[in-house]
């Protein structure tokens, strides 16, 4: 059973590449397969690692992951800012093994009654997974992880996955590998079944920061090296790379800080994410897969920042459209669309707490602003979008928020 993680030219797992520590630990597959090895990884490293080859992006990554908290106490609400970032996370999760959605459908799902398509289905899965999980990550800290928790993550991203081959949720029992046609010209190889739980709980055991971690490693590195030994790992048949991205931000709330999402960064930068992992797992170069996830957070706060000028900029030009009352429904609906971009007049009557009758004269009124436009054509259930919100929201990543009027 192939999984669908790192499929990458070049990348094949030969023995040769194996660092002796990782050729020890190789370990025959019953048959069909026992003609190959499956690699058992060794308990995630509680101290060190060596870093000095990025100690410079590692402090950088810090010292960005402060600079958000400091934002987003400065919010009323952080989750105003979060839903947008979650949502984008859980479309470009998806879309890293090929489930694709985008944030329009996404959050248009969210606000209709309409049956999904299968995909948008699945992305959705994990946006509301997330929700559900974060809460748990601040209130219990590290203690919220262990395998019921994986277990639950992992049925979530496939349950509405119509060839998942397996009950979701549960643990392999089979022989996978990844990447690659066949075993033969595979990327990586883990552990047999019969080891998947005894390593699953090795990474769990991690996660916990119960260890010498807890002081000889930041935050930073303990997600690089929890993602990376999660992925080898590779407790299910499929789903994987989505459950081990869910854990990233889940770390932070369980250290009580606002989340960054980085999969958006991994997409952008899909190979050298896979050589990360690679170095990682086949030589244990975790300062490769440090570096990579320093640098990811990095890039996902600037884009936060870009991102929030950007809306702020927005706004003011939004308001002098037109003479909007300063009370009026119409005018604090301005700020919530940067984080409600897509909305039906129920949404918004809801956030705003007020009529159906007002949300619907606040929507007419941003309409003949061109602020909202109307995507349906229906005459009952429309949905309405913030257009030039969404395009400041679905750029690509690293590139230059563009606004109207701006050449």
């Amino acid at each position: 059973m192939k999984g669908r993680l790192a499929i990458v030219r070049g990348f094949s797992m030969r023995r040769a590449d194996l660092v002796p520590a990782v050729r020890a630990r190789l370990v025959r597959y019953p048959p069909p397969h026992d003609s190959h090895y499956g690699v058992v990884p060794a308990p995630p490293p509680e101290t060190g690692p060596g870093l000095g080859a990025v100690i410079d992006r590692l402090a950088a990554a810090t010292a960005a992951i402060a600079r958000v908290q400091v934002y987003a106490q400065e919010l009323a609400d952080p989750y105003m800012v979060t839903r947008i970032l979650s949502r984008q996370e859980a479309v470009s999760s998806s879309a890293i093994e090929g489930t694709h959605s985008t944030l329009d459908e996404l959050l248009a799902v969210e606000e209709t009654d309409e049956p999904p398509r299968k995909q948008a289905r699945q992305v959705r899965d994990y946006a509301l997974v997330l929700d559900d999980v974060l809460p748990e990550a601040r209130r219990l800290g590290p203690r919220v992880f262990d395998r019921a928790l994986i277990e639950h993550l992992h049925a979530a991203v496939v349950r509405s996955d119509p060839d998942y081959p397996d009950p979701p949720g549960a643990i392999r029992t089979r022989v996978v590998w990844i990447g690659g046609r066949d075993i033969a010209y595979s990327s990586w190889n883990p552990p047999p079944p019969d080891r998947v739980v005894a390593c699953l709980d090795d990474t769990i055991d991690y996660l916990r920061n119960e260890g010498l971690q807890s002081v000889s490693q930041n935050l930073v590195v303990r997600m690089a090296i929890a993602h990376a030994h999660f992925e080898a790992v590779h407790p299910f048949r499929d789903g994987n790379g989505r459950v081990g991205r869910l854990l990233l931000p889940m770390m932070m709330a369980a250290d009580g800080l606002v989340p960054l999402y980085l999969s958006s960064f991994v997409e952008a930068r899909k190979e050298d994410y896979y050589a990360a992992l690679k170095n990682a797992q086949q030589r244990l170069d975790w300062a490769a897969m440090v570096g990579f996830l320093a640098d990811a957070v990095v890039a996902s706060a600037a884009e936060v920042f870009a991102t929030r000028d950007a809306l702020a900029e927005l706004g003011r030009r939004w308001a002098e459209r037109r003479r909007f009352r300063r009370a009026a429904a119409s005018t604090r609906a301005l700020a919530l669309l940067p984080s409600y971009p897509v909305v039906t007049v129920k949404r918004l009557a809801g956030l705003l707490a007020v009529g159906y009758g007002q949300a619907a004269t606040a929507i007419e009124q941003l309409c003949a602003a061109d602020i909202l436009v109307e995507r349906t054509g229906y005459a009952r259930n429309r949905v309405f979008v913030a257009h030039e919100a969404l395009t400041v929201l679905n750029r690509p990543f690293g590139e230059p928020p563009i606004l109207p009027g701006d050449v």
